[in-house]
């Protein structure tokens, strides 16, 4: 089956031609498309996912999970981590059984666990009570009640950096973020394989003239990815603008979505911490902000406003994320790999969604 599109995305080029798709695979691209219109871009990657369109991950159930999938692709997303904020252990554990195994629609890539083990002078929304200093039995107890593939902490605090070797050895992605790390604690944390940062600038240490904190050692680390909300709301516009000229080809979009998220304003709760949205955006009864209502394409379409080269927008939805999740197969169209693909229109309006080589937009 050829998409009959104009280009396609492919290694982080836009490749004029049609793609094929056969068998789930991407089998061809940069086919003859003398009437091809629109792009073909791998599917979108979201690594920080609470909730969307009113469902709370942290208490959703199969039903939930599949209510708020069918929205996600109806925004590009083919693969997500739904995830879970610093909470008391028990609640913990009880959303980490409640998270399908993949072969989902969308993808599910595992948790992201944006916490325990952060600042208790960067908590942003996350509950103080909640917080723990890094322990490494309850992270096993915690790795063990469901498939934890992503976990955000604190490089500085005491301990920290042991369970970053704990979790790089079963192979879960580690982020620093809620964070008041210097730069040299960063570096630390760099030099022990941590190489990505949960949504920069925001709870974190602020960047000074003679301490640029964790967001300036991740600006200036070539192999360091850094993840962005790109709301409008979260980063004033020039302070994304000097994110993407630092560090382009290693921005990777998040959307730290909530379960307002393609549902509208009103009030909502995100693992029990009641918030209220407002023209789109969530904050909690003291003002802070809780997480965004920007969905991954609206993302996309802000990251070009702002100046950044479409092909390059697209990168940092698919294959950024997707190598911060260590996914190869995704985030891709190159031949060989999974057919998870979005198809876009000359305004970047979504099409069709496909996963598998198959159509599931309805």
């Amino acid at each position: 089956m050829r998409l009959g599109v104009g280009a396609a995305l492919v290694d982080g080029t836009l490749l004029p031609g049609d793609v094929e798709v056969a068998d789930g695979k991407i089998a061809a691209v940069g086919l003859g498309s003398p009437n091809g219109g629109g792009i073909a871009s791998p599917g979108f990657v979201d690594l920080q996912v609470n909730g969307f369109a009113g469902v709370d991950f942290f208490s959703a159930d199969a039903d939930g999970y599949r209510l708020a999938g069918k929205a996600l692709l109806e925004c590009g997303v083919t693969a997500y981590q739904p995830t879970f904020i610093t909470s008391p252990e028990q609640e913990l554990v009880g959303a980490l059984a409640e998270v399908p195994a993949n072969g989902v629609a969308p993808r599910v890539l595992g948790a992201h666990l944006e916490g325990p083990f952060i600042s208790a002078e960067r908590l942003g929304t996350h509950p103080a009570d909640a917080r723990r200093d890094p322990d490494r039995a309850l992270l096993e107890r915690l790795l063990a009640a469901g498939p934890v593939s992503h976990v955000t902490l604190a490089p500085e605090l005491p301990g920290a950096l042991e369970l970053v070797e704990l979790l790089r050895e079963r192979g879960v992605t580690v982020s620093c973020g809620h964070s008041d790390a210097t730069a040299a604690e960063a570096r630390e944390a760099f030099a022990r394989g941590v190489k990505t940062v949960t949504h920069i600038f925001n709870a974190m240490r602020p960047f000074a003239a003679r301490e640029p904190g964790l967001a300036g050692a991740a600006l200036v680390t070539d192999d360091v990815v850094v993840q962005v909300i790109l709301d409008g709301v979260h980063l004033a516009d020039d302070t994304a603008r000097l994110v993407w000229q630092a560090a382009a080809r290693r921005v990777a979009l998040v959307t730290d979505a909530i379960a307002a998220a393609h549902a509208g304003d009103g009030t909502y709760t995100i693992a029990g911490v009641d918030f209220e949205v407002e023209d789109g955006v969530a904050r909690n009864a003291e003002r802070v902000l809780a997480g965004s209502t920007v969905c991954m394409i609206d993302a996309v379409r802000n990251l070009v406003a702002l100046g950044a080269p479409l092909e390059a927008a697209l990168s940092a939805a698919t294959a950024l994320p997707a190598r911060i999740a260590a996914r190869p197969e995704l985030g891709t169209l190159a031949p060989g790999t999974v057919a998870d693909v979005v198809v876009l229109d000359d305004s970047l309006d979504i099409r069709r969604v496909l996963m598998h080589g198959e159509d599931v937009l309805e």
